[in-house]
């Protein structure tokens, strides 16, 4: 039987209590091209810009999902993948950033009602990124004493909190691992993120150092499992489980990533000419238009794949708003499959783009290097691993357990 939500104990307002999800779309769209003439300076910096930090606070962008009662806007999962989506055309690693601090609200709704009040505090100001990797971890009184250094914490700069993880003892002879949720006070930053791309994300180490973390601030580090009965939201999507989730996070960047690039590859259709006669424009040509066409229609389909991904993952949560229903394991690895085929469809797109543009294109400063320098970097990432998600959904499908937890 669904256990009933328990009231807000308080409630906080949003900033702009009557702004639509349209009116946050537009923003994000209008922010394009100041985003794009801060990509150099951003990659430079190795971390979101405090100026951009500042527009993003602004717009109420870290607010998308964020729940009304903490003062967000709790606008639906679509308007926020289309949000992400807008910013990361104007500049991929200020997408990747604000994509998973803004997204994070879901992992949050894990925890206990207590850990999300102290989070959103008293004006709903919330920037959380959070990290993998568990380190053993000492359990005290109601509690657990926190030290350990986590890399690739993304968007660390500019973040009120970070979730890291631990392993504590599961009472079986084993270690289970645990999300804990700790202040921006009570880690410190080491400036060891050198990457080709996306350096841009600031995505660094953090330390916590002999930290006491109450049992209540923490949360099972389990992507696969829906939150379960005592859900503290009403609205279905904050219950469901958080793997696909996560891949809709990094798609709505990668799709982002290359609209950004077809834009590009557009201005560069419209003012460069063929190298032989006719000389004409290359959106002229025959080959050029099947280029575009071609990278076009890829893209299309990913952002068609990706939005379906999400109206499936919100359908699925919706089973049950409390439990998640039969919102079974395979059916999330499933949907975690589906979004990163949404990825590969939008780098493919981007191979047609930058073998096509031109060698010039290949130059250093060149915007669309940089930004088949930040894909080649996506890529990379331990959950676009599609093989493997594969055979995990297979094994779920025919009865079998997966072999990794991605």
């Amino acid at each position: 039987m669904a256990t009933a939500i328990a009231p807000a104990l308080r409630a906080l307002v949003p900033p702009e209590p009557e702004l639509t999800p349209e009116a946050m779309i537009a923003r994000a769209h209008a922010m394009i091209p100041t985003l794009r003439a801060r990509q150099a300076q951003a990659e430079a910096a190795g971390r979101l810009l405090e100026e951009t930090n500042r527009d993003f606070l602004g717009a109420g962008f870290y607010r998308i999902v964020q729940p009304r009662r903490f003062g967000g806007y709790e606008f639906g999962l679509p308007t926020y993948v289309r949000v992400m989506i807008e910013i990361a055309r104007g500049c991929p690693s200020s997408g990747w950033v604000l994509a998973l601090v803004s997204g994070h609200p879901i992992m949050l709704a894990d925890f206990d009602e207590r850990a999300q009040e102290e989070a959103y505090g008293d004006d709903g100001d919330y920037r959380c990124p959070s990290v993998g990797s568990p380190v053993p971890v000492k359990p005290e009184k109601d509690g657990f004493r926190v030290s350990g250094a986590w890399d690739y914490t993304s968007g660390c700069d500019i973040s009120t909190h970070a979730m890291v993880s631990g392993l504590i003892p599961d009472g079986k002879g084993g270690m289970t691992a645990r999300l804990m949720l700790v202040d921006r006070a009570d880690y410190t930053i080491v400036d060891n993120w050198r990457m080709m791309g996306m350096q841009g994300t600031g995505s660094r180490q953090v330390v916590v150092k002999d930290v006491f973390v109450p049992g209540y601030r923490t949360a099972p580090m389990a992507m696969w499992l829906a939150r379960g009965e005592n859900a503290a939201h009403a609205n279905p999507m904050y219950n469901g489980r958080k793997g696909s989730f996560f891949l809709i996070e990094l798609g709505a960047v990668v799709v982002g990533t290359v609209k950004g690039a077809l834009d590009l590859y557009e201005d560069i259709c419209r003012t460069k000419t063929m190298r032989f006669p006719p000389k004409v424009f290359l959106y002229e040509s025959h080959e050029f238009q099947q280029y575009f066409g071609d990278a076009q229609a890829k893209l299309d389909a990913a952002e068609a794949l990706l939005l379906k991904v999400t109206e499936h993952y919100v359908e699925a949560c919706s089973a049950d708003p409390v439990t998640g229903g039969d919102f079974s394991e395979e059916t999330d690895r499933r949907l975690f499959a589906a979004a990163q085929e949404a990825c590969k469809m939008a780098w493919d797109a981007l191979e047609i783009i930058f073998t096509t543009a031109g060698t010039s294109i290949g130059q250093r400063d060149s915007m669309l290097a940089r930004i088949y320098r930040d894909a080649s970097v996506q890529k990379t990432h331990f959950v676009q691993q599609r093989s493997r998600t594969a055979v995990n959904a297979a094994r779920l499908h025919f009865g079998l357990s997966p072999l990794t937890p991605f």
